[in-house]
Order: C-alpha cells, then sequence, then structure tokens
C-alpha cells in the first residue's frame, strides 16, 4: 500500500468511524495479509517458516474508552452496516460468541488475562484481504486490533509479543487451532522482505526478497473455494503431528533432523496416516532452509522454483490438504512456464502462488483462468504478490 492510499484508506475509516460514533478516532491503524512463500503446517511444529506481508491489509479506527464497554463495527460483514455490537469487557470468554466479533473481542480478552489495562474502545474496522483465502484475513484483523489497544493504553508491547497475545485469542477464545505465523507475519515483516521465522523461539531474520529487480514476479492465485481453520480437518492433521512427534519421543516434530527421517518412519510402523504427516512436516522445514540459503547466497533466485513444486507435492500426498482448484492451479501454471508453484495456506482450498517470469505473467493468468472455466470452476481471482509493510500506525 503506496503511502497515498494509505492516507486515502485512513481518511475513509475514520470519517466511517465518526458516523458511527459521534466523534473523530484517537488513531487509525492498519496490519496486512500474508502469503507464505515456503514453511506449511511448519509453525505449530515448532519449525521454519517463511512468509511475506502483503498490501492488502485490516485497518481499524479506535478509540479509548474508560467504561468497560467494547463496541465494535465492521465494514465488511454483511448485516453490520449501520450496526454497531456493544460488549462488556467483563462478560468476555472464550468462545461465548460464533461470529466475526470474535476475533477483535478475543485480542481485548487476551490483553486483559495477561495482566494489561485495556478499559474498553469503540472500533471500526474496514478490510481488503480476501476472506477464507489462505492469506491470514483473521491474523490482519486480530493485529490490528491489537497494535492499536497497545498504542491507545501504552501496553509497551513488541510486535512478537502481540502476535503472541494474538494466536492466543485465535486458539482459545475463536477454538482454531492456529500457529504463530501469520500474526507474527503480519505484525513483523517489511517491505521488501521475506520473514524467515523460527517458530519455537520466534528469533527472526529479514531475508531482501525483491522479484521484479530480478525480472520475475509471484502470483497469487485465490481459487475462491473457502476454507474455516476452526473446521475438524486442520485440527486433525495436527493433532497427528502432535501424535508422531509423542511416538518419537520428542517435543515436537521440528526435533527429529532430516538426515534422520528415514529411521524415524520406520519406528513409526504402520501407522502410515502419521508416517505422511510427520514426513511432510521434516520435509517442509528442509526445504524453508533450502530456500533461505539461496536467497542469502545472491544466485538466481529462480532455483527456488523447483522447491515450491516440492512442497505443493508433500501438501497434496502426504499432508493430503490439497484440492482439485489447487491442483488446476499448479499444473495448468508449470505447463504454462512458471518456475514453480504451490498452495498456500492452510488447506482445503485458499489461494496457490505462482513463480514466473514477468513477460509470463499475462500467458500463464489466461491459461488458469481458462482452465477453470473449462473445469466447471469459479473463475480465480488473480494478482500479484509485493513483500509490502507489516503492521504500522497510519494517523
Amino acid at each position: 500500500m503506496s503511502e497515498a492510499v494509505a492516507d486515502t484508506v485512513a481518511e475513509a475509516v475514520a470519517e466511517r468511524f465518526t458516523e458511527l460514533y459521534g466523534a473523530e478516532p484517537h488513531g487509525v491503524w492498519a496490519a496486512p495479509g500474508r502469503v507464505n512463500l515456503i514453511g506449511e503446517h511448519t509453525d505449530y511444529n515448532d519449525g521454519f517458516v517463511m512468509p511475506f506481508a502483503l498490501p492488502h491489509t485490516a485497518v481499524a479506527a479506535v478509540s479509548a474508552r474508560e467504561d468497560g464497554v467494547l463496541r465494535l463495527h465492521s465494514a465488511d460483514v454483511e448485516g453490520a452496516e449501520g450496526g454497531v455490537t456493544e460488549l462488556r469487557l467483563d462478560d468476555l470468554a472464550p468462545e461465548s460468541d460464533k461470529n466475526w466479533t470474535a476475533y477483535p473481542a478475543g485480542v481485548v480478552w487476551a490483553l486483559r488475562e495477561a495482566g494489561h489495562a485495556v478499559t474498553g474502545a469503540d472500533i471500526h474496522l474496514a478490510s481488503t484481504v480476501p476472506s477464507g483465502a489462505g492469506l491470514s484475513s483473521s491474523a490482519a484483523l486480530e493485529v490490528v486490533v491489537a497494535l492499536a489497544l497497545n498504542d491507545l493504553f501504552s501496553l509497551g508491547l513488541r510486535g512478537w509479543q502481540l502476535a503472541r497475545l494474538c494466536q492466543r485469542a485465535e486458539n482459545v477464545y475463536v477454538g482454531a487451532p492456529v500457529g504463530i505465523m501469520d500474526q507474527t507475519a503480519s505484525a513483523c515483516c517489511e517491505a521488501g522482505h521475506a520473514l524467515f521465522l523460527d517458530t519455537r523461539d520466534l528469533s527472526q531474520k529479514q531475508i531482501p526478497f525483491d522479484l521484479a529487480a530480478e525480472g520475475m514476479r509471484l502470483l497469487v492465485v485465490d481459487t475462491q473455494v473457502k476454507h474455516s481453520h476452526s473446521e475438524g480437518e486442520y485440527g486433525k492433521r495436527r493433532a497427528g503431528c502432535e501424535k508422531g512427534a509423542a511416538l518419537l519421543g520428542v517435543n515436537a516434530l521440528r526435533d527429529i533432523p532430516y538426515e534422520e527421517l528415514d529411521a524415524a518412519l520406520a519406528r513409526l510402523g504402520d501407522d502410515e496416516e502419521v508416517r505422511r504427516l510427520v514426513r511432510h512436516v521434516v520435509t517442509e522445514d528442509e526445504r524453508v532452509e533450502r530456500v533461505v540459503s539461496l536467497l542469502e547466497s545472491g544466485d538466481d533466485t529462480r532455483a527456488i522454483g523447483p522447491i515450491l513444486v516440492e512442497g505443493h507435492a508433500s501438501l497434496r500426498d502426504d499432508f493430503r490438504i490439497s484440492c482439485p482448484e489447487l491442483d488446476l492451479v499448479v499444473d495448468t501454471a508449470l505447463a504454462s512456464g512458471a518456475l514453480g508453484a504451490r498452495m498456500t495456506g492452510g488447506g482445503f482450498g485458499g489461494s496457490a502462488i505462482v513463480l514466473t517470469e514477468e513477460t509470463d505473467v499475462d500467458p500463464i493468468t489466461k491459461a488458469v483462468t481458462e482452465a477453470f472455466t473449462a473445469a466447471g470452476f469459479t473463475t480465480p481471482r488473480v494478482f500479484e504478490a509485493v513483500p509490502s509493510a507489516g503492521a504500522r500506525r497510519l494517523r
């Protein structure tokens, strides 16, 4: 999001806040969605991930209150226009509400549970992060609220601390067993970089990632197939990974060295489902490390393309979270000259990423769109992913 666009968005959201609540907001904040370059379903296994922030953001105009009341409004929720949800802070409890308000309310609950003196707020939200596309729309919503309250109540929390609290809000309050990657990416990414994150200790390294300088682009293809992390399949995969770690006697699958994978799989015997999950996580961590090594070496970034393809095959065949639409994107893009492609995000729908030469963007986009039409699928949304800034105050 350019500065000019950010100013325009901030002004519009502030104006709507004033219409809703009868006074100007104390500030306006933004937090981005993310796309994950490599490292899928490794975050809740204490492993490695490599996301970067998108220009698409959740924007919040917020004012502090002192009366224990939380008022919420979203421009993006059908039926919410003109209607403000009012909650008492003392009544907030995990899974007490099952609609969109659980995400911002959960953040307030998590902050207060951690001992931070949040006494109420008026919040108006608007987002350009596609919902259900595997691009972390919920994390953007959580992080923008957390950052605003951190500033307004002078809590002094750093980005990684806000991410931890947002993860707790989604895990406990919303009831979705997500890892830490999405919230950390939204809170901590930098423009022009991918974030190499160790999800065990939250150590971070910003890796320069400027595809345009090398004549390449990274496309996001939103299949328009919606998914929800709070539904059962995601939780089943996480439980299976935890079972694998327990059977192998380690704290998390991160602790299985890639060089010892075959021996670990042999120890799991005939539990084929757990074997598949373990194999994906261990090989995916190794793929993240290979991508980091290639990008840091200064060699041709095109070399990461085959690693992305490996990652998709693992997610499709071992983790089994792809779908016909995602597979069609990957297969069509590769057949049309893409350097690499894979599904990204939680799976069961959502988006795929395509690494391509700049000159091949239009032909690949056309080929994928035509393939979807021929298959009878909903027309996908295709856009360029540009590494963008993390959460920040706009005004």
